[in-house]
C-alpha cells in the first residue's frame, strides 16, 4: 500500500483570509502535480488551496482522488462528503464517494451513490448507468453467496477437485512436478518458464493449492521463527506482483535455501501484472523448504481487494474462476504474523487500537475468514505507524494509525527488542521509525511503475538480530502495464 503523510487532514494550523485567487493559483499547480503522479505533493497543495478556499467543492473532489490513488480510502471518503457538504449537486463528489466506497469493500454504500448520480444527477449518462450495473451486479452476487452459505454447508474447492484425473497434454512442455511433490529441479524449471511468460499446467497449479492449504492450516496464527546464531535470514515486503523484480531479489541475495532462509511479509498480489506467476513460485518455495521459507498474510490477500485490484481478473484470465476460489481459501489459512527469536514480532500492518494484547492473543486469533473490519487480525493487516504519540483515525478507513509510545508499551509488555511491517512505499524501500523500533519493508520497486520508489529486504543474523537493509531499482518487465486486470469500476480513480 501507498506511503501518505498521516497528519495531512489532522494538524490545527492558523488558518489564512479566504482568497479565491490564491486558492485557484494552488489549485492549477496541485492539478499539474496530480498529471505528473506526484500524489503527495498535490494533496499537500490541495490543503493550502483548501485553506484559502474552504466552502469549494471541487478542492475536496481533487483531493479525494489524490487519496485514492495513494490508498488512503479514508481521508478519501472524509473529503468527497465535505465535498457533498459544499456543493450536493456536484457530481464528481458522488463518485468520490462511490470510489472510496468500493475500495473498502462497502458495496451497498456505494451503490446508493450511484442511484443519486444515475437517477438524480444525470440520467442519461450512459458511463453512469454502466458503473452503477457493474457494482449492482457487485451487491447481488455478495448477497447470493451469502444466501448459499446460510442454506446450505458449501464444500471447499480442494474437495471437489479430481487433480489425478486431470489430464497434461503432450504438447505442455513446462515443469512438472515429481510424484506430486516440489523439487528444487522443479522449482529451476518453474522461475524460467515464468520468465518466458509460459503458464504453469492446471494440474500442479492445483496440486499446489491443495497442498499449501493442508499445510497452512496446521499452521498457528502466529509462527515463530528460530534462527541459530551467526545464521543469515531475509524479511521481504510487499511485492504486488511485480514477478521480475521478485526474480531480481534472489538474484542480489541468493534463491531461497535451508540455508538461505525467507520470510516475505504479505501483499503478494494485486497491482502487478504477473501476479500468479509471483504467488506460485512463492507458494513453491515454502513447499520446498517448509520450515526455512516463511508468508504472512497481507490486507491484499482477500476476496475484496482481489475483486477490484487484479488478481481475480489475473486468475480468470489465466485459469478460472474456480482457481479464484480456491486462492481465497488458501489466502484464509496464512498466518497473520511472525516472532524471531522470541525477540522480532513481524507483521504486515501494524499495531493495536487499544494496549494489552500479548502475542499469545495474536496465536489464539481466529483467521479462517475474510479480514473483519476491527480487531486484532484487522490491525494486523491494515494498521501504519505515525510520528506523533497516542493513536489516530487510519488514513486508510481501516485499522489504525499508532505513535511511538504505543510501540514502546507493546514491545516492553511482550519481551520484544523491535517489530517489522511493510504496507506502505517507502522512497528507500525501508523506513526506520519510533527511535528504530518499528521499521518498514518494501519490496516493490518503482510500484505500479509510477512511484519511483526503489525497492529493500532486511537480512539480519541469528544472535544480535541487528538489521542491515539493501535497496534496490526496479528491472524491465515485459510490455504488460500494472493494473491490466483490474476491476473497471478502478477508472473512477482517473
Amino acid at each position: 500500500m501507498t506511503d501518505q503523510n498521516p497528519d495531512t487532514m489532522e494538524v490545527d494550523r492558523p488558518k489564512p483570509e479566504v482568497d479565491v485567487d490564491q486558492s485557484n493559483q494552488l489549485k492549477a499547480e496541485a492539478n499539474e502535480l496530480f498529471k505528473l503522479e506526484k500524489y503527495p505533493d498535490a494533496i499537500d497543495l490541495y490543503s493550502k488551496a483548501i485553506d484559502f478556499n474552504p466552502t469549494n467543492a471541487v478542492l475536496y473532489a481533487n483531493r479525494s482522488i489524490s487519496h485514492l490513488k495513494v490508498e488512503s480510502f479514508g481521508y478519501a471518503l472524509a473529503d468527497a462528503n465535505k465535498a457533498i457538504e459544499c456543493d450536493k449537486n456536484y457530481l464528481k463528489a458522488y463518485y468520490r464517494r462511490a470510489a472510496a466506497h468500493m475500495a473498502l469493500g462497502k458495496y451497498k454504500m456505494a451503490l446508493k451513490d450511484y442511484e443519486i448520480i444515475v437517477y438524480k444527477l444525470i440520467p442519461a449518462n450512459k458511463d453512469a448507468k454502466t458503473k452503477f450495473t457493474e457494482c449492482k451486479k457487485i451487491v447481488q452476487t455478495i448477497a447470493f453467496h451469502k444466501a448459499i452459505a446460510i442454506e446450505e454447508k458449501v464444500k471447499a474447492v480442494a474437495d471437489e477437485i479430481d487433480i489425478d484425473g486431470i489430464t497434461v497434454e503432450d504438447s505442455y512442455d513446462g515443469p512438472r512436478l515429481q510424484e506430486g511433490k516440489v523439487t528444487v529441479e522443479f522449482m529451476t524449471q518453474l522461475l524460467e518458464h515464468f520468465k518466458a511468460q509460459k503458464k504453469l499446467h492446471r494440474k500442479f497449479a492445483l496440486k499446489i493449492l491443495y497442498d499449501i492449504k493442508q499445510y497452512f492450516q496446521a499452521q498457528s496464527s502466529l509462527v515463530d521463527i528460530k534462527v541459530g546464531d551467526g545464521k543469515k535470514f531475509t524479511i521481504c515486503g510487499d511485492i504486488h506482483g511485480q514477478y521480475y523484480d521478485l526474480m531480481n531479489i534472489f538474484s542480489l541475495n541468493g534463491q531461497p535455501s535451508e540455508e538461505n532462509p525467507y520470510l516475505f511479509n504479505g501483499d503478494f498480489v494485486d497491482r502487478g501484472s504477473f501476479s500468479v506467476e509471483c504467488i506460485f513460485a512463492l507458494f513453491g518455495f515454502k513447499l520446498l523448504y517448509p520450515d526455512h521459507f516463511f508468508m504472512s498474510r497481507g490486507n491484499h490477500e482477500s476476496e475484496n481487494m482481489n475483486k477490484m485490484y487484479g488478481f481475480e481478473g489475473e486468475v480468470k484470465a489465466k485459469y478460472s474462476s474456480q482457481m479464484v476460489d480456491f486462492f481465497t481459501e488458501v489466502y484464509n489459512w496464512l498466518p497473520l504474523a511472525h516472532c524471531i527469536n522470541n525477540k522480532i514480532l513481524v507483521m504486515h500492518g501494524g499495531l493495536f487500537s487499544k494496549d494489552g494484547v500479548t502475542l499469545d492473543d495474536i496465536r489464539k486469533t481466529e483467521r479462517n475468514r475474510q479480514p473483519p473490519e476491527e480487531g486484532i487480525m484487522c490491525e494486523l493487516l491494515w494498521s501504519d505507524p505515525q510520528g506523533m504519540q497516542g493513536r489516530s483515525a487510519s488514513k486508510r478507513g481501516v485499522g489504525c494509525q499508532f505513535g511511538p509510545d504505543v510501540t514502546e508499551r507493546f514491545l516492553e509488555n511482550n519481551g520484544l527488542d523491535y517489530i517489522v511491517r511493510s504496507h506502505e512505499v517507502k522512497e528507500n524501500g525501508y523506513e526506520l521509525m519510533h527511535d528504530g523500533k518499528c521499521i518498514t519493508v518494501f519490496s516493490a520497486p518503482n510500484y505500479c511503475d509510477t512511484m519511483g520508489n526503489k525497492g529493500a529486504f532486511i537480512t539480519l543474523k541469528g544472535g544480535d538480530l541487528r538489521p542491515e537493509f539493501t535497496s534496490y531499482v526496479h528491472v524491465p518487465h515485459p510490455n504488460v502495464k500494472p493494473m491490466a486486470y483490474a476491476n473497471s469500476l478502478l477508472s473512477l480513480f482517473g
